[in-house]
């Protein structure tokens, strides 16, 4: 099983949008194997968004980011990162197809709801910013059998 790193942004958490966020990647079949809120600073957002410091928006992207606290989740399942990256939507919430969550929460490029691992090598990198391995859990999910065939698991 994958796994992938979700953050809920300041602009969904102000808008109260955390259950209905949560809740699509539940319904969908991912497992939460981990989930906590956190006040980002600096340091961490220049870690977490390295490939970005030299942008003229990455200023913005920082002051986006502290805003509020996040929701930081760990999702698995069968190809999780996959899955979560095309449920959240073009990052460009008004380019995002109605159906993913920027497409029917979006019309912001920056306050654009959430973040996803676009790997799975970046979702282990991202998960492990975030996360320690105490706080990542591991359960038999008991209803896997109506999200997957037997092989798939």
């Amino acid at each position: 099983m994958e796994r992938t790193l979700v953050i809920i942004k300041p602009c969904a958490i102000r808008r109260g949008l955390i259950g209905e966020v949560i809740q699509r990647f539940e319904r969908r079949g991912l497992q939460l194997s981990g989930m906590k809120m956190v006040q980002l600073n600096e340091e961490v957002l220049m870690d977490h968004y390295a490939h970005l410091v030299k942008r003229p928006y990455y200023q913005r992207i920082v002051e986006s980011m502290m805003m509020t606290p996040v929701i930081v989740c760990c999702w698995t399942g069968v190809d999780a990162v996959h899955i979560a990256h095309v449920m959240a939507g073009a990052t460009n919430g008004r380019e995002a197809a109605p159906g993913t969550i920027r497409g029917d929460y979006s019309v912001s490029v920056q306050e654009n709801i959430l973040h996803t691992s676009d790997s799975v090598e970046n979702g282990k990198v991202e998960i492990a910013r975030f996360f320690s391995a105490a706080e990542v859990f591991e359960f038999e999910k008991l209803n896997k059998n109506v999200f997957y065939a037997n092989d798939e698991f």
